[in-house]
């Protein structure tokens, strides 16, 4: 769907994160290629069947998309396709909701095969039930039994072509899936732990990603700049190598058919032994999109791995900021401050991650080798953090801060250990 320049945007029943959802689906609109040209709310205790809104305000609504020509209307609520219908025809303007504007996005910013494969399906699906309807060419020309008219042939002609090419798209991504899981098992066979990083979109995790990684992901204001996952190495302080992956960002509300279509990606969260929850500490909105992604982890069943609070863009603060500091005391599993943009604070990071993942463990130990042992020597200078190396005519005694994997190598050569 190619969104038009200008747009309205028409948000659900007023609550306590009313303005924050405005502003989201505004900075949404705009990653769409969009101006937005006014926002509108309207307070309901229960929303219209036909219209979602009231009587009153579409007519309302419907002057000012005259008086604006406006050429697009953006509900921050999920529209059933008969509300859809009905709105386009009394506002005489191109009538979309927040899921049908994210996926919008998500399908001009796939870029691996995999990623235009997951926004496929989930078009596809969200598409399936609001084929009744779509132009004159799809509706009945007839009535009664037996009075079938050759517009709804049309329609189910395209409903069995849809399920079709959904079922085929769901095949093609259990082979996406099987094959990361394959490349898993074989990842699980070297001792590499895995770091997933998440967070809001629009957090800075592209950012960060790629100061740790030099990785060159595309990094951007807009929301949902990247999609496809992307996994690189990491050194730690302790000269332990981790793999990093970079995962989509995450929303409020983000819809169930783009949950379900990338399984196979948010998989990889799951799989991880330690998950960097990345915050924009600077959004006044902190502390509630803070809360929507740790409901999206509950939802994908990685609510149970270790986490580690990551507040990013301190430069924008003062040190000793509220906001700061309230993040800070509801973050049980712990927090670490930064900015992914100057650096500050990412070498705490990394010790911090040092000392929290749970896999392959560091532990300092001795070792004594034969010199000529020359390769086991230089794997230890390689993947461990040498504290003293001491030689002889015949050995080489070197103590060592190191994965526990690489002792258990090189368990022949312990002299002692503690740790």
């Amino acid at each position: 769907m190619e969104l038009a320049r200008r747009k309205t945007a028409a948000a659900q029943p007023a609550g306590p994160t009313t303005e924050a959802s405005l502003e989201e689906l505004a900075e949404l609109a705009a990653s769409a290629g969009a101006e937005v040209v006014e926002t509108t709310r309207q307070v309901r205790e229960a929303p219209e069947a036909a219209t979602l809104l009231g009587s009153g305000k579409v007519a309302e609504l419907a002057s000012r998309v005259g008086a604006l020509k406006a050429d697009v209307v953006v509900f921050d609520h999920e529209l059933t396709p008969t509300q859809q219908r009905n709105l386009e025809k009394t506002l005489a303007a191109k009538v979309i909701d927040r899921t049908q504007l994210i996926l919008d996005i998500f399908a001009r910013r796939a870029r691996t095969r995999e990623g235009r494969l997951q926004v496929e399906l989930a078009q596809l699906q969200y598409l399936l039930p609001r084929l009744t309807g779509r132009g004159i060419s799809m509706s009945r020309l007839g009535g009664g039994i037996g009075t079938r008219g050759p517009g709804e042939t049309q329609l189910e002609t395209d409903r069995r072509r849809i399920a079709r090419r959904i079922r085929r798209l769901e095949e093609e991504l259990e082979h996406v899936r099987t094959s990361r899981a394959v490349h898993r098992r074989r990842r699980s066979a070297i001792p590499l732990a895995t770091v997933a990083l998440v967070g809001y979109t629009n957090a800075g995790k592209s950012t960060l990603f790629n100061r740790l990684t030099a990785a060159g992901v595309l990094a951007d204001a807009k929301v949902f700049a990247t999609l496809d996952p992307t996994v690189r190495a990491l050194t730690l302080p302790s000269r332990r190598r981790v793999l990093l992956s970079d995962t989509v960002g995450f929303i409020r509300n983000l819809p169930t058919t783009l949950v379900k279509a990338f399984r196979a990606t948010l998989e990889e969260i799951t799989e991880a032994g330690l998950v960097l929850h990345l915050v924009d500490a600077a959004s006044p909105h902190a502390s509630l999109q803070a809360t929507h992604v740790a409901e999206v982890l509950a939802e994908i069943g990685a609510a149970a791995i270790p986490r580690l609070l990551v507040l990013n863009k301190i430069d924008r603060l003062a040190p000793d900021d509220p906001v700061l500091e309230g993040l800070e005391r509801n973050a049980s599993e712990g927090a670490v401050r930064i900015s992914a943009l100057t650096g500050a604070g990412v070498q705490e990071l990394l010790k911090a991650i040092d000392q929290r993942l749970p896999l392959d463990p560091i532990v300092r130990a001795s070792f004594r080798l034969p010199l000529e042992r020359g390769s086991e020597i230089s794997l230890l200078h390689q993947c461990g953090n040498v504290l003293d190396a001491r030689y002889s005519e015949t050995a080489c005694e070197i103590e060592a801060d190191v994965p526990a994997s690489l002792r258990n190598r090189l368990l022949k050569f312990v002299s002692g250990s503690r740790s």
